[in-house]
């Protein structure tokens, strides 16, 4: 007799709370793949404070960066987030989350230990900062993407163009995209105005972080090609880890 495979295990890096929408529309989301796309996630809420623990996400299939910024431990954030592009565990991380995957690659791959995020370190000096404010805040707005043919984002999409929904004031700091790219990041979405809105790590299983909130997409009731692509790496990992003498 042959047992089912376990479900895959998900991190949800976040401090969690009733007051972002997002957040209410995780046990929704996670329904809708179960019972619409047959996708099975044993998911757990893991505040940033405890992702700061070594091995916090070692032992999941996937870790999905939420929004809420500022995380209570920005530490905890960017431990979770180089822990998966290290280890190659499946990754989304959605706005406060794409800003951090900017933070940890720009500080432990560009090799800029001091780069620093203005909304949590308002006094930093310019130079340093690699997350900045927006010149027009995001926060409630909807807005239109080009997305890059050929890349991770647009086979997930099905299309060269999506409409987003947004919940953001700061991204990455125009003057520091040139460094990023040439250690490897990849931006392949971006506004009207050919401002960055995803960006992905092309050699990685799944690694990918958005601007804007996919968990706001529809009502709900259909997740965001992007969750579900989070979720499909999540139960391949999970499979490939069930295999007889497999390693991770």
């Amino acid at each position: 007799m042959t047992l089912p495979a376990p479900a895959a295990r998900l991190a949800l890096v976040g401090d969690r709370s009733e007051n972002v929408r997002s957040h209410q529309r995780v046990p929704l989301l996670l329904e809708a793949l179960r019972h619409r796309e047959g996708l099975v996630l044993d998911a757990y809420w893991l505040p940033t404070e405890d992702a700061e623990q070594p091995g916090a996400v070692d032992g999941f299939d996937a870790v999905w960066l939420l929004p809420g910024s500022p995380y209570r431990s920005e530490a905890g954030a960017l431990a979770a987030i180089r822990t998966a592009r290290e280890g190659g565990i499946p990754l989304l991380g959605t706005c406060g989350g794409f800003q951090h995957v900017v933070l940890e690659f720009a500080r432990n791959v560009c090799g800029a230990t001091h780069a620093r995020h203005a909304e949590n370190d308002p006094d930093a000096a310019a130079g340093d900062l690699v997350i900045v404010p927006l010149s027009c805040s995001l926060v409630g707005h909807e807005g239109a993407l080009h997305i890059t043919p050929g890349t991770g984002a647009q086979r997930l999409l099905g299309a060269t163009e999506s409409l987003e929904r947004y919940h953001c004031a700061y991204g990455p700091n125009p003057a520091r995209l040139d460094d990023l790219q040439a250690k490897g990041l990849r931006f392949t979405g971006h506004d009207a105005d050919g401002e960055p809105r995803i960006l992905e790590l092309p050699d990685h299983p799944f690694f990918l972080a958005t601007l804007f909130q996919p968990e706001l997409s529809g009502d709900g009731s259909v997740p965001h090609p992007f969750i579900r692509g989070l979720a499909e790496a999540a139960v391949e990992r999970s499979a490939a880890r069930s295999l007889p003498n497999a390693v991770g």
